[in-house]
């Protein structure tokens, strides 16, 4: 199930942060020239104290200013820059979108993730979790020398930063069991410490399937969503290393995996090789739940682009088994009709065979918590109402193809409110979602599902439940606020909606109140259906 936990982007309240440094400035300035011992004889000297300051200040910062990876880093650094400047840079380009080789950036900036890129000569060492950067010079160019000397000639570090390469940076305590990594930057000399066990000609990525990993939604939205959004402008050119991996995981998702890099995974805990590569990405970027923001990404890439690597992801497996069934079917014929002609069509023509069947509607039926108690009945209104019917029931173990190919055949699809209702990614764009949505749900029904589903171009129906439809009605009395109030109740906390809500509540739909939306889908997927058709035949 979701975890449920709201987060607000943290807000400037509005203060400008040059606004009190300059107070703090002119204080200053005011105790010099303010100051009851100051006369014209002190003037001059305080002159040529300031500017010798001005100068000094200059020298010291001017590298910053010409060798700083990132414009940003600076306008960051002191909360707010020159207007102008700003209005010079692109505001939706990447901290750390390019840098100098030789240099580790991060860019700890968003709320959800911490993202570091490390360019030049990285190498693994998962022994001591970390990633090292040979370098001849420090990343700013500014380096103590006696303080990076080590006694007993140690290797000196120029930097290090930590980073749990995760996308729940706001969950202190999920964030807790996730492996951190040290990024440490080196002098090129200690480079022979850590020599090369196997050489690779392509950026890395590192990232964690740790935390929910195991849930539906976690494991697109917290992973496979943001490793999209990470790695897909590298066009496959990238190495995959995973801290935490996970057999089942990979097998899960390989088909997908093997659409955005052209490499093996690497197994960081367990791989004690040296990795060597010419850049390295620590961490996912990630937009918004189960979306990707086009005004991000390289190209302007969207969650229907996303759902286009999906389809050509499953499409060959999805192939070999209607394949595989029409094989079945024609030895079937052959036994029963020796005299018959095996029939044969492709896999486009099967596809164009679905497509010309009356409306689909596919229900993702739940066992335990929010199941629909009188789904047999809603199959049956259903089926009178004209669609054809399927009853999906995913599980951990269910082959992620074999629903897709089902919903990606389907005109319609319901389910209650959960992590299963991640699978309206696998529906086209252009087909209806119904999405029952339970006491106390509401939020996180819209949050989670409804808005990314509009945003995939699906037409989205929430039907939210009364009172009388929840099983909740028969163990409170009707007055108490678990069903008159339930967003008072889910204020108390997480723990008071998952107790309450998620795990003790199933759904008893008033078919004659439901039947109206399945009726409103019905007559928009049979006329989009006939409108295909017809231009299909024309």
């Amino acid at each position: 199930m979701v975890h449920y936990q709201r987060y607000h982007p943290l807000k400037k309240g509005g203060v400008d942060v040059f606004a009190e440094g300059d107070e703090e400035s002119q204080s200053i300035v005011g105790l010099i020239w303010g100051n009851t011992g100051y006369n014209k004889r002190t003037r001059p000297r305080l002159l040529s104290l300031l500017f010798l300051s001005l100068i000094s200040c200059s020298l010291i910062l001017a590298p910053q200013f010409f060798s700083c990876p990132s414009s940003f880093s600076l306008l960051y650094s002191f909360g707010h820059g020159d207007e102008s400047l700003i209005a010079d840079l692109d505001v939706n380009k990447p901290l750390c979108s390019s840098i100098s080789n030789g240099t580790i950036c991060c860019d700890r900036s968003s709320i959800r993730s911490d993202i570091c890129i490390m360019k030049g000569d990285v190498r693994t060492h998962s022994l001591s979790s970390s990633v090292f950067l040979y370098s001849s010079t420090h990343p700013n160019d500014l380096i103590d020398y006696a303080s990076v000397v080590a006694e007993d000639d140690k290797e000196e570090e120029l930097q290090h930063e930590k980073v749990r390469p995760y996308t729940r940076k706001w969950e202190a305590g999920t964030m807790a069991t996730i492996d951190e990594l040290n990024l440490i930057s080196k002098r090129e000399t200690s480079r022979p410490q850590h020599a090369c066990d196997v050489r690779h000609d392509v950026p890395a990525v590192f990232f964690s399937t740790g935390g929910y990993t195991g849930n539906i939604y976690h494991e697109f939205n917290d992973g496979i969503l943001p490793l999209y959004i990470t790695s897909q402008h590298l066009n496959k050119r990238v190495v995959f290393v995973i801290l935490e991996y996970h057999d089942w995981w990979f097998m899960k998702y390989g088909d997908v995996l093997s659409h955005l890099s052209d490499y093996p995974p690497i197994d960081f805990s367990n791989d004690n090789r040296t990795h060597c590569f010419p850049e390295a990405i620590v961490g996912m970027r990630i937009h918004d739940e189960l979306t990707v923001d086009p005004s991000l990404m390289e190209g302007g890439k969207t969650i229907r682009d996303f759902r286009t690597l999906l389809d050509r992801a499953y499409w060959p497996r999805i192939s070999s088994l209607i394949e595989g069934e029409e094989r079945e079917k024609a030895q079937l014929n052959s036994q029963e009709n020796p005299s018959s002609q095996p029939s044969s069509h492709t896999s486009e023509e099967v596809r164009e065979h679905w497509e010309l069947k009356k409306p689909k509607l596919t229900i993702l039926s739940r066992n335990g918590s929010r199941a629909i108690t009188n789904e047999d009945f809603l199959v049956q209104m259903a089926e009178k109402i004209g669609f054809e019917v399927e009853v999906l029931r995913p599980s951990k173990t269910s082959e992620l193809a074999q629903i897709y190919r089902s919903l990606n055949s389907s005109d319609v699809m319901v389910g209650v409110h959960g992590a299963a209702m991640t699978h309206f990614l696998f529906l086209r764009p252009g087909s209806v979602f119904i999405q029952v949505v339970p006491l106390g749900t509401e939020w996180a029904a819209e949050t989670y599902y409804g808005d990314p589903a509009k945003k995939l171009g699906l037409k989205y129906i929430s039907y939210k439940i009364l009172p009388r439809e929840s099983s909740l009605y028969d163990e409170y009395d009707k007055s108490d606020p678990v069903l008159t109030d339930p967003s008072s109740v889910s204020d108390k906390g997480w723990e008071f909606t998952k107790k309450i809500y998620l795990d003790r509540q199933n759904v008893r739909l008033n078919l004659a109140r439901f039947r109206k939306r399945l009726v409103r889908a019905y007559d928009y997927s049979f006329a989009k259906k006939n409108q295909r058709n017809h231009l299909m035949s024309q």
